[in-house]
C-alpha cells in the first residue's frame, strides 16, 4: 500500500491531476473525474494509479514474449522524453510526423526505411565518393529529412504488437491504424478524450512535460523488467542445456570407459580359463592317452597335466 501511496504522491506532485475546462470535457471520461475545480476538471489519482499498474503489468508481459511496442508521441512536450524512454528499452518510436499508413502499409514504409539505410551505407563506404559535391549534398538532406522521420523505426522488422500513446486524440491517425490492425493499444487520455478508444487507458494530464514524464518512465521501467526477465530465462536455459551436454557428455565417456574396461577384463577371462582348460585338459586327457587316445587332442596336451 506504501508504494501505492508514494506513486500517487509523485503523480500528484507531477500535476498528473489536472484535466482540461470543463467546457472541452468528454463525458464518457465522468468515471475517472474526481471533482471539478475552478471551471477545470481534476482527474482521480486512485484511477489513475489502478490504470497504469494494470497497463505496465500488461506492457511487461508484451516485452517478456520478446514483442515489439511502440510509442508514438508527436507533441512538442512529449518529443524528447518519448525518444529517450523508448531508446532506454530499445523499442521503435515516432515522435515526428505520424507518416500515414505506417501500419497499415506497413511494407511501402519498409522500403523507405532500406532506402534510408542504403545511402547511410553509401555515405559511410565511400560508395558515394564518385558522386558530385551536389548530389552528396541531396543525399546527405534526403537522408536526414527521411531520419527524422523514420529514424525511430528503421530497425523495425514487422508491425509493432502494441502501441503506447501521448495524448490519444491527437495522434488519432495512428489509433485508427493500429485498430484495423488489431493492435493493443495503451494511452494517456486526458479529460477531452474517450478513454473506450484505448485497451488500457491511463488517465492523466497529457499537456504537461512532468506529467508525460512520469507515466512514459514508469511504463518504461517496466518494459525494461519484462525484457531482463526475459534475459534471465534465456540464461537459464542455455545454462540448462550446457548442463544437460556435460551430464551427457560424462555419461558417454562413462560407457566408453566400462566397455573399454569391460573388453580388457573379457580378454583377461578367456586367457585364464584358457590356462585352466590347459592344465584340466591335460590331467583328464593325459589318462585319455593311456588309454590309448593317442590322437586325441588330449593326448597331445598330456605334458600340460605332467607339468602341473
Amino acid at each position: 500500500m506504501e508504494n501505492n501511496t508514494s506513486l500517487q504522491q509523485q503523480l500528484l506532485d507531477a500535476g498528473v491531476h489536472f484535466g482540461h475546462l470543463r467546457k472541452k470535457w468528454n463525458p464518457k471520461m465522468l468515471p475517472y473525474i474526481f471533482a471539478e475545480k475552478k471551471g477545470i476538471h481534476i482527474i482521480d489519482l486512485n484511477k489513475t494509479t489502478e490504470s497504469l499498474q494494470e497497463a505496465a503489468a500488461a506492457l511487461k508481459q508484451i516485452a517478456r514474449s520478446g514483442k515489439k511496442i511502440m510509442f508514438v508521441g508527436t507533441k512538442k512536450q512529449a518529443k524528447e522524453i518519448v525518444t529517450e524512454c523508448a531508446r532506454k528499452v530499445n523499442m521503435p518510436f515516432v515522435t515526428e510526423r505520424w507518416l500515414g499508413g505506417m501500419l497499415t502499409n506497413f511494407n511501402t514504409v519498409r522500403k523507405s526505411v532500406k532506402k534510408m539505410q542504403s545511402i547511410d551505407k553509401m555515405l559511410g563506404d565511400g560508395s558515394a565518393e564518385s558522386l558530385t559535391k551536389k548530389e552528396k549534398l541531396t543525399l546527405g538532406r534526403d537522408r536526414d529529412k527521411m531520419d527524422k522521420v523514420l529514424g525511430g523505426i528503421s530497425q523495425l522488422g514487422r508491425v509493432p504488437a502494441a502501441l503506447f500513446i501521448i495524448d490519444i486524440g491527437h495522434e488519432h491517425i495512428a489509433l485508427a491504424e493500429a485498430k484495423r490492425l488489431g493492435i493493443t493499444t495503451f494511452g494517456m487520455v486526458d479529460t477531452n478524450c474517450d478513454p473506450n478508444k484505448v485497451d488500457f487507458a491511463i488517465p492523466a494530464n497529457d499537456d504537461a512535460t512532468k506529467s508525460i514524464a512520469i507515466i512514459t518512465q514508469y511504463v518504461t521501467a517496466a518494459i525494461a523488467e519484462g525484457l531482463a526477465e526475459r534475459q534471465a530465462a534465456k540464461d537459464e536455459e542455455t545454462e540448462e542445456q550446457t548442463d544437460d551436454e556435460k551430464e551427457k557428455k560424462a555419461q558417454r565417456l562413462l560407457a566408453e570407459a566400462e566397455a573399454e574396461a569391460g573388453r580388457g577384463k573379457g580378454g583377461g577371462g578367456r586367457g585364464q580359463g584358457g590356462g585352466r582348460g590347459h592344465g584340466g585338459g591335460g590331467g583328464h586327457r593325459g589318462g585319455g592317452q593311456n588309454r590309448g587316445g593317442g590322437n586325441r587332442p588330449g593326448g597331445n596336451r598330456g605334458p600340460g597335466g605332467g607339468r602341473r
